[in-house]
């Protein structure tokens, strides 16, 4: 009997890469996405070895592999979208998913050192950088744009709709968990006459924070959430929960309730998911926000229960999409002024983050909630502001 003479390399390597190709252009197809279309959300090749990573890796590969060069896209934003309508996310998983599901399993990942990592490698990254994406205020959380026209306006709209919903007024003390670089305080400082203590795990926000709110009867701390017991009347925090962990909810809901006044109220303003889970996507944990996980509705219920009356629940999860097409803009008008550590492979990373959740927004994959929360519930019962 004889049998056929091997192929070469380079013939095996070929045939590979033509069946890997067809085997994710059928995948893309579900989501109306051409392998080298016309349409500016079709998947234009630039290294053949892409098709291997998705289907290796899933969307770790993915955003790898756009970081690297291997593919792009016109509209990368419209592409995302078009993936996540599909749901080809669950359709193609990669190593990255399933370790992420054991880890999430096995550790608490916010925890210990664990809970500063996100500080140092994503809030840390500089101030220069979120000095040209944020606009005129450093507010790195969605804005509110009922009425705004433009970025500014949206992030003055949606810090003016805290305060108005904690009920601020001259001489409360306000406790803000994840201070960031300490707008929020000093805009409630100045327009309403609170005092606040802002508490953060970045460096480069409390350093920035400091000088910003200089002169007023700000205190911002270098201190982990879990560290703080003190009394205040009101407690917010914007864009914080999301690196707080599904183990550790019970534990923030508890510090809070035991801080707050008896006649206290708390805004908690978050990213959710529709569906519960313990983990994040494997190349966001790994590029943009380590150890972070984003809440369902259940989730922070569960929590919160016994803790405290839950008296508003407000979703404006639509003005992401358009708050991170503000901040796509002002980054790639402003890239020129960056220094030589931003390279390339960075900017790409960027692109991928801000069209990755533009399109998780822009699908209503994720929402965006503010929650008002009293500890014993408002007599005669709570009117929200819109």
């Amino acid at each position: 009997m004889s049998w056929p003479a091997p192929l070469p390399n380079s013939r095996r390597r070929l045939r590979r890469e033509e069946v890997q190709r067809t085997r994710v252009a059928a995948l893309l197809s579900r989501a109306q996405v051409v392998v080298d279309g016309e349409q500016p959300w079709d998947l234009q090749v630039r290294h053949p070895r892409v098709f291997a990573r998705i289907l290796a890796q899933g969307s770790l590969g993915l955003g790898e592999a756009y970081m690297d060069g291997d593919w792009d896209a016109a509209s990368l934003d419209q592409l995302l979208a078009r993936l996540l309508s599909a749901r080809l996310e669950q359709q193609v998983l990669g190593w990255g998913d399933r370790w992420a599901a054991v880890r999430a399993r096995l550790i608490n990942a916010q925890a210990g050192r664990r809970a500063l990592v996100v500080g140092e490698r994503h809030y840390d990254l500089g101030n220069d950088l979120y000095r040209i994406m944020l606009g005129r205020r450093l507010v790195y959380s969605c804005g509110y744009w009922r009425t705004a026209r433009d970025l500014d306006a949206a992030q003055e709209a949606k810090l003016d709709l805290v305060c108005r919903k904690l009920q601020l007024a001259p001489g409360q003390r306000v406790l803000d968990i994840g201070c960031g670089w300490g707008e929020a305080l000093k805009f409630a400082a100045e327009r309403y006459g609170i005092s606040g203590i802002g508490l953060t795990i970045s460096c480069e926000q409390a350093a920035y924070a400091r000088e910003l709110c200089r002169g007023l009867p700000i205190e911002i701390r270098l201190q982990d959430y879990r560290a703080f017991d003190e009394p205040v009347d009101r407690i917010f925090s914007i864009g914080m929960f999301e690196h707080v962990g599904v183990r550790n909810y019970r534990r923030f809901f508890d510090l809070s309730s035991h801080c707050l006044s008896a006649d206290g109220l708390m805004l908690l303003h978050t990213i959710g998911t529709n569906v519960s889970t313990n983990r994040t996507d494997p190349w966001i944990d790994r590029y943009i926000f380590p150890n972070s996980m984003l809440p369902s509705a259940a989730q922070i219920t569960a929590a919160s229960e016994g803790r405290f009356v839950l008296e508003d629940w407000h979703n404006f999860g639509a003005d992401y999409d358009r708050t991170l097409q503000a901040w796509r803009d002002n980054v790639e008008a402003g890239w020129g002024h960056l220094p030589a550590r931003y390279d390339q492979r960075f900017r790409r990373m960027w692109q991928f983050y801000l069209a990755a959740s533009m399109a998780t927004f822009r699908v209503r994959k994720c929402q965006l909630w503010q929650l008002v929360l009293s500890p014993q519930g408002r007599p005669g019962g709570y009117v929200a502001p819109r």
